[in-house]
């Protein structure tokens, strides 16, 4: 291993495949391209999700956010799926995880001769697009049960074993906004104590109304593209996809020679315990998660070579976030600091799942691109952080992908590149 990152008793879990599905790209391909590109897909919000007077603009995935990749595979596995039967959530989770499967050469036979673990993150997902039959059962109505129906059966997990035909281990984690990342966290724990053979990890989450009258009304949310850790910056913009990872056991994925992309080393979560929706000001919780990820990776010596922030462009985050950073990396030499938020949006429960993937991608390049939408940093940030038209070289193989949550829940994630 290039970066010497010892992973102390657990077995190595590598990262065979990724997939991607968002309003910056439908696929992990286009999303780096845009990145590097610096080109942002950041508009009204489209009829075909919702309506609204309000005229914040966000990150939306295609109309048919079901890529041909998951119409070759369900064609396959569920010869009788209909998209309409499932939430847009779960069809977003089927493109990227149908990328993932493809990329890591894993066939229909062979998931259906293993135990699959399937573990992804969401926070709103299909939960509020119910509404219609809220305010008629409010009314002393009794209207028609199928919404219900739909949402009781929109747990994504689950859905995604179904439309597979897979079995073995299923949880939705809806930790806020670090629900990718922990998504990520769990099913690598499950693989290294054995509880399953291969796993589909990440998040995904669609766009919806009343998570976005709530981030407006905490007026959390820019009118403009979002500038993460800028002078300049108003807020968020929310965005929607998925990005979900196929993980195996190192000696598993050998069995198959089949090459990793990378590997799972730390995993760390903690609490904030300080306020619904901010962050603690010294980031608390996050200092505390990142000591946890560093020691169950074995602590290395050196500094990582690219921390994906969180990087929202709230006031309150960036400074939060760049405050904990310092204290653990503190020393002379600074560790590039992006984030790629500008790209993608913030697409709460699937974030984590897709800027793991953005952190694996660019220690795999060797080189980073900025924040994109950040021209000139905030002075009063702790850390310095790499701006839109600062790209950097990468001198290491291992990384840092972190998210924070309202809540006060903060998650992080130790990556390694194979190149």
């Amino acid at each position: 291993m290039g970066s010497g990152i010892d992973s102390g008793n657990n077995s190595p879990v590598a990262v065979t495949g990724m997939g991607c599905m968002a309003g910056g790209g439908t696929d992990s391909e286009s999303l780096w391209a845009n990145l590097v590109r610096g080109s942002v897909n950041c508009r009204p919000v489209p009829g075909y999700l919702f309506e609204t007077i309000l005229d914040y603009p966000v990150f939306a995935a295609p109309a048919d956010c079901f890529s041909e990749r998951a119409s070759v595979l369900t064609a396959g596995t569920s010869p009788g799926f209909r998209q309409e039967s499932v939430s847009r959530t779960v069809l977003l989770a089927c493109s990227a995880a149908a990328e993932a499967l493809a990329q890591a050469g894993v066939s229909v036979d062979y998931l259906r001769s293993v135990r699959v673990g399937i573990v992804l993150g969401t926070t709103v997902g299909c939960t509020f697009h119910n509404e219609e039959y809220y305010a008629a059962w409010r009314n002393g109505l009794e209207p028609d049960l199928d919404p219900v129906r739909f949402y009781l059966a929109g747990n994504v997990a689950s859905a995604l074993h179904r439309i597979l035909g897979t079995s073995g281990p299923s949880a939705v984690i809806t930790n806020a906004c670090a629900s990718g990342t922990d998504a990520i966290g769990v099913a690598r724990n499950w693989l290294a104590t054995g509880q399953c053979d291969i796993a589909i990890a990440g998040g995904a989450d669609e766009l919806s109304r009343v998570a976005y009258n709530g981030f407006v009304s905490l007026m959390l949310a820019d009118k403009e593209p979002c500038r993460p850790f800028s002078r300049d910056r108003k807020g968020l913009n929310l965005g929607e996809g998925a990005g979900v990872v196929v993980l195996e056991r190192e000696e598993t994925s050998g069995r198959r020679q089949c090459r990793p992309l990378g590997w799972v080393r730390g995993y760390g979560c903690a609490a904030d315990a300080w306020h619904p929706t901010a962050p603690h000001p010294e980031g608390r919780g996050l200092k505390a998660a990142l000591r946890q990820a560093l020691r169950d990776c074995g602590n290395p010596e050196e500094i990582p070579a690219l921390i994906n922030a969180h990087g929202t462009g709230t006031k309150a985050n960036d400074l939060a976030e760049t405050a904990a950073l310092a204290e653990i990396f503190g020393g002379l030499e600074k560790p590039p600091v992006v984030s790629t938020k500008g790209i993608t949006g913030h697409t709460l429960g699937a974030a984590g799942g897709l800027e793991a993937i953005f952190t694996l991608m660019a220690l795999r390049a060797g080189h980073t691109p900025g924040s994109v939408g950040c021209l000139e940093a905030d002075p009063e940030l702790s850390l310095p952080v790499l701006t839109q038209n600062d790209q950097r070289q990468l001198t290491g193989t291992w990384g840092i992908s972190q998210s924070l949550a309202f809540g006060g829940g903060n998650s992080v994630l130790v990556l390694e590149a194979a190149r």
